[in-house]
Formats: C-alpha cells, sequence, structure tokens
C-alpha cells in the first residue's frame, strides 16, 4: 500500500512512520508513506500556499493551485483510489472505515491548515473526508498520522500475530474485553480463574461476554448502532 500525504509541515510526520509497527511495516515493504511539502510545488514566490478568503472573514484559506498542480502531478505517476481531507466536517473516523482504507492500494491525504483548502479543491479532487473527532486541532498532521496508524497496522504482515487486529476494540462493533498478564495473583488482585482454566470455549464466551458488558457500561451507542444495522 502506498500512501502520499500532502502538507506544509512534513517534519511534524516523519516522527510518527520511523518507529514501532510503521517502521516494521515500511521496512517490510508492505506500506509506502511519502510525504510532499506543498510548498515545493507553488509557481508563488517565498512558497506561498494560502491568501485571505473572499468575502472576508479571518483566517487565511489554501489556495487552489498549489494543491491541484501537486495532486495532478501524483496523479500522472498512478492512479489513486481514494484522495481524503482531513477536515473537522467530515466523517468521523471509525473501524470500518479503516478496514475499508486497508484493502486500497494507492491514497493521498491532504493536510488542511489555517481556516481550511479553497472549496473548489473539495470539489474537483477529494473522494473521501475524513474526522478524527469534534474538535480543531492546528493542522491536519496529526490526524492523517491517526489515519495512516491505524490503516497500516490492518495490512496482513505488519503485525507478528496476524490474528491480533482481528480482536481490537471495534472490530466487532463492541470493545475489547479486559486483558491479564503474568503475575496471576499481584498484591492480592487475582486474574479471573477462568482465563487460567485451559478451556479454550469457555474463554471465549467469557471475553464476549465481558466485551457487552463493558460496551453497554462505557459505549452503549455502539450496541445500539449495531442493532440498527
Amino acid at each position: 500500500m502506498r500512501i502520499d500525504i500532502i502538507t506544509v509541515l512534513p517534519e511534524l510526520l516523519e516522527s510518527p512512520f520511523n518507529h514501532s509497527i510503521m517502521k516494521r511495516a515500511k521496512a517490510k515493504g508492505l506500506l509506502e508513506v511519502h510525504l510532499h511539502n506543498l510548498r515545493d510545488h507553488t509557481p508563488y514566490k517565498q512558497g506561498q500556499v494560502d491568501d485571505y478568503q473572499f468575502g472576508g472573514g479571518a483566517g487565511m484559506v489554501m489556495m487552489p493551485e498549489p494543491l491541484a498542480i501537486l495532486i495532478e502531478l501524483l496523479q500522472k505517476e498512478r492512479r489513486y483510489d481514494e484522495i481524503i481531507f482531513m477536515t473537522p466536517d467530515g466523517k468521523l473516523y471509525d473501524q470500518k472505515t479503516s478496514n475499508t482504507l486497508s484493502l486500497k492500494e494507492n491514497v493521498i491525504i491532504i493536510c488542511g491548515h489555517y481556516k481550511g483548502i479553497d472549496d473548489r479543491i473539495r470539489q474537483h479532487f477529494v473522494t473521501m473526508e475524513i474526522s478524527i473527532g469534534d474538535y480543531v486541532l492546528s493542522g491536519g498532521e496529526l490526524a492523517a498520522a491517526v489515519v495512516v496508524d491505524s490503516v497500516g497496522r490492518l495490512i496482513p504482515g505488519v503485525l507478528n500475530d496476524e490474528t491480533s487486529a482481528l480482536f481490537d476494540s471495534f472490530q466487532d462493533g463492541m470493545l475489547a474485553p479486559p486483558v491479564y498478564t503474568r503475575p496471576a495473583d499481584f498484591r492480592g488482585w487475582k486474574v479471573p480463574e477462568i482465563l487460567i482454566s485451559g478451556d479454550p470455549k469457555k474463554v471465549d464466551a467469557w471475553r464476549h461476554e465481558e466485551s457487552l458488558k463493558r460496551t453497554a457500561e462505557r459505549r452503549p451507542g455502539l450496541l445500539n448502532d449495531d442493532v440498527q444495522e
């Protein structure tokens, strides 16, 4: 999978993709992440990529021309399955979207700044708009890092345990159950007996029940959504 990220602050994204699971994914040749500094593709002096908004109002807007130039340059090299814009008014990101994106081959992610990007880019280039939550960040870089991390770990071969991602929270519409490790008795706080019973069927049933309980207590809306579907 290849992900091209358009940003005015590529240095913000260098660290997240050079450590841990994302680093292993790149080393294995399973994931390519390419950072593109938008300022390198603007026809305007001094790397200008933003200007005042028509109609007045506070805040600058990212200009359409630099974005169009870079997007079309990338499109000449390969076909992209999605061109994603990270924006607070996009679709709220969830595990289903992450699963869907992990099946794509080539994706562009645009990181917004200031008051956003000229809407003509959204109308003519962007195919998907994503928000990672109902709040505003200084730019789309951190949000893009969240998307890349959540998608990259789903690519077969990235995780050491192939089944690990399948049991993450939200994969089955519920939160993950409690987890425990050694020692079985820590300060008198004991691991549930069923987990050390050696009976896989009982363990699976316990985990399912605990997932339901935890989801009902903490995120009941997930269960309601599942019922509606």
